[in-house]
């Protein structure tokens, strides 16, 4: 009787009754008897996240500018849930593409504030702080009520849209559609490196080139830019829907795109690529990582009158609208786009652009090819959550061979005891408990506290009361 008393009293006031329950999966069990209360919850009828956990570690930038803009903070806003075909996921791994470098710089700003808020209904125009980062492998620890096909203790990937708050953070809020379950066969840290790149690739190649497993096979392919992220999952799947590559990469890279399946290697360091393009038949469809003056020559190079598609994914719709504002340069843009693809039409080609499309749905496809042992993630580096900065900067200098990865479950423990670069703030981990022992492999006895943390059985953390003031 006392125990069925205290289970009602729990849901309507979790913070009262806190330590009377233990959530294991989705049953109530009462710690005096140790004998199950309920049937399992339905997650999506009733929320047994905390509230008071209203502050997460993050990386943000206040401005934009150079790599000193980066700042580390502990009092970042905890997401919350707006829509109800929204999750929030404790992010176990992120990485980084060229567009969080640009972002930084201030690439995009004006369109995608109007994305944000495109009726201006904010009191606070501002984007900042702002988070960046676009992939996300972890597990949900919260679903909205029209979340059907996920529960919390999922495993999930996602690439989270420009527009948002990124994923260079412990937690960050995505819609529904926007996540797929994680390869099984995958790490965190490996799943992190793909849905960005893939989802851009995915749409270039499938979504704006009709190219598919149905219809590709034989099919020759050029790739500009091919040891890149996008090139190197856009080889997988070029070869697993049996398509002939041919790669064009320094040569330090040759390895790398030869192992991935690339058929032939244009090496654009040791002389003029045009040439060398000229020894080999012509092509069913090219892919441009790299624009600038190859986009002027490499349409030649397509078959003229077959179909054949030339897609680049470097465009100017945002430069335009940034430069001339929204309503002018989605102007300026139209004609451009228009102009060329009448141009090349008339030459017996299609001229495309392609952008980054967010997709649990592609996600899902992508995610059967990893299992299936086609497709495999390119992880040139791993930096811990105290190495962002870092990390840029080794994005920044360009010439990547796969992606730049950030482990955040396994570095956080000792982000928050030695603190980090831009941060003066040092955690005394007694007075700041956040994890127990087994959640964070190396943390030493007693730097968690069962009254003020639980955890449930798929290693979610509520906390059950505020932490204390971080000392410097």
């Amino acid at each position: 009787m006392h125990c069925q008393l205290y289970l009602k009293m729990h849901l309507f006031s979790r913070r009262a009754y806190s330590g009377l329950l233990f959530s294991q999966g989705s049953m109530a069990i009462c710690l005096r008897s140790s004998k199950s209360l309920i049937k399992p919850l339905l997650y999506r009828n009733i929320s047994l996240s905390c509230q008071r956990c209203t502050v997460m570690a993050s990386w943000v930038i206040d401005r934009y500018g150079r790599n000193d803009v980066l700042r580390f903070t502990n009092n970042m806003m905890f997401p919350v849930i707006h829509f109800p075909n929204e999750v929030i996921i404790k992010v176990h791994a992120a990485s980084l593409n060229p567009i969080d470098v640009n972002m930084r710089n201030g690439y995009g700003a004006a369109a995608l504030n109007v994305k944000r808020d495109p009726l201006k209904l904010k009191s606070t125009r501002s984007e900042f702080p702002l988070t960046l980062g676009r992939d996300v492998s972890g597990v949900i620890m919260e679903c909205g009520l029209n979340v059907s096909y996920f529960k919390p203790g999922d495993e999930v990937w996602a690439a989270i849209p420009p527009w948002k708050q990124g994923t260079i953070s412990e937690f960050v809020v995505a819609s529904g559609n926007e996540i797929s379950h994680k390869p099984k066969c995958l790490s965190h840290m490996e799943a992190a490196s793909l849905p960005y790149v893939g989802l851009t690739a995915w749409s270039a190649i499938n979504q704006i080139g009709g190219l598919n497993q149905d219809n590709c096979s034989g099919k020759r392919i050029l790739i500009f830019g091919a040891s890149g992220g996008v090139g190197t999952f856009a080889i997988q799947l070029m070869k697993a829907w049996g398509g002939h590559v041919t790669a064009v990469c320094s040569q330090d890279a040759s390895t790398l795109v030869k192992k991935l399946g690339a058929d032939d290697v244009i090496d654009y360091k040791s002389g003029d690529v045009a040439e060398q393009l000229k020894m080999l038949p012509l092509f069913d469809f090219i892919l441009d990582n790299v624009g600038g003056p190859t986009e002027n020559w490499s349409p030649d190079f397509l078959k003229k009158w077959s179909g054949a598609t030339y897609v680049t994914l470097v465009t100017p719709f945002l430069l335009n609208v940034d430069r001339l504002g929204v309503a002018d340069g989605m102007l300026q843009t139209g004609v451009t786009i228009g102009t060329k693809a009448v141009k090349h039409l008339c030459k017996g080609i299609h001229y495309r652009w392609a952008f980054f499309t967010p997709s649990g749905q592609s996600l899902d496809e992508i995610a059967k090819l990893v299992d299936s042992g086609k497709i495999q993630p390119v992880v040139e580096q791993v930096f811990s959550f105290s190495e962002v900065p870092k990390a840029f900067l080794r994005l920044e200098g360009g010439h990547a061979r796969g992606k730049t990865v950030i482990n955040l479950v396994h570095s956080y423990y000792n982000a928050l005891k030695n603190g980090h670069p831009g941060s003066d703030q040092r955690v005394h981990l007694a007075q700041y408990p956040i994890f127990r022992q087994w959640s964070i492999p190396g943390a030493p006895e007693g730097t968690g506290n069962p009254q003020v943390i639980q955890h449930c059985s798929y290693g979610c953390i509520y906390c059950m009361s505020p932490p204390p003031p971080l000392p410097l």
